[in-house]
């Protein structure tokens, strides 16, 4: 090992072993996935909400529930960033086209619930993955220290005097693995901690619009 090699970040990487080499890759992989989904998964929610909240002013206000499920099977017939983001009114329209089906307030909440957990499942996707990514990442990251510097120790068997200069370099190589996983890890908690939070809210309001809309269908009866 070279004493004065050069300790730049972009050095360490391109002189690191190649299992080394091999985890930063996997680790930027992860990295990359993750922001991804970290992007799409805030877009998706921020538009949920918005559409949530814009459904339940028409319907507190007052307007007339035929007239909503026209609205409702209009937008579901497009392919609309609107249309994916009116979850509430999937719901909705699911209990009301039972109702006014069958005319029975439990077939009516059924198909709301039914709806409801799809919605729910479509919501919760990739979850999970930013789950796996922030536990993972460190270890991976830890196993190519690992490897690294049990490298760079075998490095050492040629020379006859061991200092720190001769063996920092290849421990530094090693510790980009660890900081790479870091990398990783941290932004995938953050983001699956508070999709998480922002999901499980939104899954308490559309709960409550279910019991709320069961109650209006059992007040109103056969006179929708």
């Amino acid at each position: 090992m070279n004493p004065t090699q050069d300790l730049s970040i972009l050095s360490l990487v391109l002189n690191a072993s190649l299992l080394v080499q091999a985890v930063m890759v996997l680790l930027l992989g992860l990295s990359v996935a993750s922001w991804t989904i970290i992007f799409r998964k805030g877009s998706t929610l921020r538009a949920v909400r918005r559409e949530t909240e814009r459904f339940e002013r028409d319907f507190w206000a007052g307007s007339d529930l035929n007239s909503l499920l026209a609205s409702a099977q209009r937008k579901m017939s497009g392919s609309s960033s609107a249309a994916n983001a009116a979850v509430l009114e999937r719901i909705f329209a699911a209990g009301m086209l039972e109702f006014v089906k069958a005319k029975e307030i439990d077939a009516a909440r059924r198909a709301m619930k039914a709806s409801y957990q799809r919605e729910m499942d479509r919501l919760e996707a990739n979850l999970p993955f930013l789950a796996s990514v922030g536990s993972v990442s460190p270890y991976i990251g830890l196993f190519g220290t690992v490897w690294g510097i049990m490298h760079a120790f075998r490095g050492l068997a040629n020379v006859q005097q061991a200092t720190l200069a001769s063996v920092a370099p290849g421990i530094a190589e090693a510790l980009v693995a660890t900081a790479i996983g870091l990398f990783a890890a941290i932004p995938a908690v953050v983001a699956y901690n508070r999709n998480a939070t922002d999901i499980d809210r939104l899954s308490i309001h559309f709960e409550t619009f279910i019991e709320e809309f069961t109650n209006i269908l059992q007040r109103q009866g056969n006179r929708l």
